[in-house]
């Protein structure tokens, strides 16, 4: 089977207008998935065709030949150097809104026009039937042929972070445009659908971590009043399953059987609104969530979960700003080196603060009761007390660590990989090297008590990041030297 059956060829075309650069990417995506979604459709019906099937995702391209320096202030949105930039694009519909705000960036920051055309990376079939409920990829040998004697399925050479982690090597002299491929976002789609049990085109710009479902429940009762309210700019809520509800009152019945990590969707118009992820327990799924929700390009992730208390004054409940990092959870050592500092984000240090005080209406030296700001240690055993003491107590009083978890460093660690703004402010529930374990008893009264405010403190400090204009919240001290023009 040598020959090829694709698309009619398309020429390239240039474009100076961001929208319409976007509308002729929705036209080749579409028809490169509708050609390879009818032939798929004949094959499982009629048996292997005589030609290999394959179309390609479209591209976004520049070339330039200065030197010429845009605004140093900005941290994205140009080019560097001369020479020409790619990007392959998967489902332009979904970001329509990324795309025209980076193109447009641009074209104005370059007075240059981009090029759309098609791309010579495959697009797997898998991907192309992904959003038609009528058509499953079979598992191999479950058809009556071999698919990728066929079909092109997803390729490792192009769906990795080779591009984020700074190890890419550039294919032909053409730089790239974005720190994702289209491979490595169709990936994650796939993924975030798998875990999270709703649709990528349910998530908001602004997405809170959590490690207890119990604040699943007070984010819901917040959306309710948020609905109830007509001046909100909230337009519908939305819980696993995709079940979405616009009326305030309306009931929504909790599944048998609740995904890996359950996730809650208070959504706005504009894509602006907040997104909750129960995360669980541990790193693991921390670093899954976030490389993951990392190509749907999200303005900040915070995490609000719970934490051990290191230090004989603080309480139960109090809170901790984390402003530096203990990375002993191990998950990411072969794509971020323990060395790599992990820096506090200034703009989110403030809008956190700021909220804590808001909400608990303390503020100045009063608001040292309450909350502390410090370094948050993260490892990957939860029963670290169990172990030898005189390690582990003695890492975290050299490190300075106020608290400890299992999941902050991680988040913060990916955000910075991953160059989405980040931040964490912990509740401590409990304080193991203080004889206060985390008890049933103990615990059920710190719920009572705090879970509300924390996450209010959460969604506060959202919400006036939201009104943060994007050159100043996407800091230049998340780019590396040789920077994608995409942020």
């Amino acid at each position: 089977m040598n020959d090829i059956v694709t698309p009619d060829p398309v020429e390239p075309r240039d474009y100076s207008d961001a929208r319409e650069a976007v509308a002729r990417l929705c036209e080749l995506y579409t028809e490169a998935t509708g050609f390879l979604t009818e032939r798929f459709r004949a094959a499982m019906r009629d048996g292997a065709p005589a030609h290999r099937i394959r179309a390609y995702y479209p591209e976004v391209r520049i070339t330039t030949s200065s030197y010429a320096q845009v605004d140093t202030r900005l941290s994205f949105g140009h080019i560097a150097a001369p020479g020409t930039y790619a990007t392959t694009i998967t489902r332009p519909d979904l970001f329509s809104h990324y795309l025209i705000q980076q193109i447009g960036l641009l074209i104005r920051n370059h007075d240059l026009p981009v090029t759309i055309g098609t791309s010579d990376t495959p697009m797997p079939v898998h991907f192309a039937v992904a959003d038609d409920a009528s058509l499953t990829v079979p598992q191999q040998g479950a058809a009556d042929f071999i698919l990728r004697d066929v079909f092109d399925v997803p390729d490792l050479s192009t769906t990795n972070d080779d591009i984020v982690n700074g190890t890419h090597v550039a294919a032909n002299g053409t730089g790239p445009l974005a720190l994702f491929t289209a491979q490595r976002i169709d990936y994650s789609l796939a993924r975030l659908s798998h875990y999270t049990a709703t649709n990528p085109e349910h998530f908001q710009n602004h997405v809170l971590f959590t490690n207890y479902q119990i604040y699943v429940s007070e984010f819901e009762a917040y959306a309710r009043t948020q609905l109830a309210d007509p001046e909100s700019g909230y337009c519908s809520f939305v819980s696993t399953h995709n079940v979405e509800i616009t009326d305030p009152k309306a009931p929504i019945e909790q599944p048998l059987k609740l995904p890996q990590m359950p996730t809650y969707h208070l959504k706005r118009k504009d894509g602006s609104g907040i997104t909750l992820v129960n995360i669980g327990v541990g790193p693991s799924n921390a670093k899954t969530a976030t490389d993951h929700i990392a190509v749907l390009r999200p303005h900040a992730w915070l995490m609000v979960g719970h934490c051990a208390g290191l230090r004989n004054s603080q309480a139960l409940g109090d809170f901790v700003l984390a402003h530096a990092y203990l990375r002993e959870d191990h998950v990411l050592d072969d794509d971020l080196p323990v060395w790599t500092p992990i820096p506090a984000l200034a703009e989110i240090q403030i809008a956190l603060e700021q909220a804590v005080a808001e909400v608990t209406e303390l503020d100045g030296f009063d608001l040292k009761r309450i909350m502390r700001t410090g370094t948050v240690a993260t490892i990957d055993n939860r029963n670290w007390e169990l172990r030898d003491q005189s390690g582990p107590v003695q890492r975290l009083s050299q490190s300075r660590s106020i608290a400890l978890d299992m999941e902050s460093a991680t988040i913060a660690a990916n955000g910075y990989r991953f160059r989405v703004p980040y931040g964490t402010l912990l509740c401590v529930s409990d304080k193991p090297l203080h004889g206060e374990l985390k008890l049933p008893g103990m615990a059920s009264d710190f719920y009572n008590t705090q879970v509300s405010r924390h996450l209010s403190i959460g969604i506060r400090a959202m919400e006036s990041l939201r009104n943060m204009p994007l050159e100043r919240l996407h800091s230049r001290k998340l780019r590396s030297f040789d920077e994608t023009a995409f942020l």
